[in-house]
């Protein structure tokens, strides 16, 4: 990819810089070096989930989950049953609504999680070496504003294709 020079654009500069970030980030073989770090095999979507599960404090509904994930529900429920059957996620009542059910995150799934978790944080630490604190939270401080706009902006066109609340 090529090197932005410094007279570009910073907005031109950055939205380069993402989208290799974002290619090297998911490719196959990156997850698959950092699960084998971790002694995790647990796919890339699998460990999204549970991710997403730990931010809602272990626990919620699936409609929740596609919301968070920007995905459709169906989606979801396909990949709990992927993950039930690894005793990473459990199938819990919903106390507020008998019909449904809610998705915990399980002793054995936040264990993988944390491996994955931490081994991803030794690789960034290496990776940041040499910035300083402050640096790395302005970064994280855009970085969390790009992802407020782009959640924002994936509601707002769902409810415009009429597919109603997806937060």
């Amino acid at each position: 990819m090529p090197d932005p020079g410094r007279d570009q654009d910073p907005t031109v500069a950055l939205q380069r810089v993402l989208a290799t970030l974002s290619y090297l980030l998911t490719r196959s073989r990156a997850h698959e070096r950092q699960a084998a770090e971790a002694g995790v095999t647990a796919a890339r979507s699998d460990l999204w989930l549970l991710m997403a599960l730990e931010d809602s404090g272990g626990i919620s509904r699936v409609g929740d989950l596609a919301a968070l994930l920007m995905v459709e529900p169906p989606h979801v429920t396909r990949q709990i049953g992927q993950l039930e059957a690894q005793d990473l996620v459990e199938r819990t009542p919903d106390s507020l609504d008998r019909r449904a059910r809610k998705v915990a995150i399980t002793p054995h799934g936040k264990a993988v999680l944390n491996r994955l978790q931490q081994t991803s944080q030794a690789g960034l630490h290496e990776a940041l070496a040499g910035f300083d604190d402050s640096d790395i939270a302005a970064t994280v401080a855009v970085l969390n504003h790009l992802v407020s706009y782009a959640r924002q902006k994936f509601t707002a066109e769902e409810r415009q294709r009429g597919r109603g609340d997806v937060s």
